[in-house]
């Protein structure tokens, strides 16, 4: 097929030298747009790095949460930590292992669906 240009797992993305920019850390999760992913590596401001869109990922989560298999979970972006609570929050994707109130981590299978 001449059109297909990738699989889409994972995609270039830059983080814009903007006001309030700030570095990624390697395993950072990332709000791009409509879209989010985990930081394959450290993306300094202004430089371009990669996102993974799908696979599972240990992430910050909220502490004060205890999360079952298969629940939905959301990203809270101003807090950079995941959550059982939809309100405002992107759906990221699923929890693939339970996880105890109080814990600083959870598990979660990324959707790669956009989180409009």
């Amino acid at each position: 097929m001449k059109n297909y240009i990738q699989p889409g797992n994972e995609i270039a993305w830059t983080n814009e030298d903007v006001t309030d920019a700030v570095a990624v850390a390697s395993g950072d999760g990332v709000v791009a747009g409509s879209l989010f992913g985990v930081a394959n590596g450290d993306i300094a401001v202004g430089d371009e790095g990669t996102l993974s869109l799908i696979g599972v990922f240990e992430l910050a989560k909220v502490s004060a949460q205890a999360w079952t298999f298969g629940q939905k979970i959301y990203w809270v972006a101003a807090d950079a930590e995941a959550t059982s609570t939809a309100g405002s929050n992107k759906l990221i994707g699923v929890a693939v292992e339970a996880a105890d109130n109080p814990s600083a981590t959870g598990k979660v299978r990324l959707s790669a669906a956009f989180t409009v």
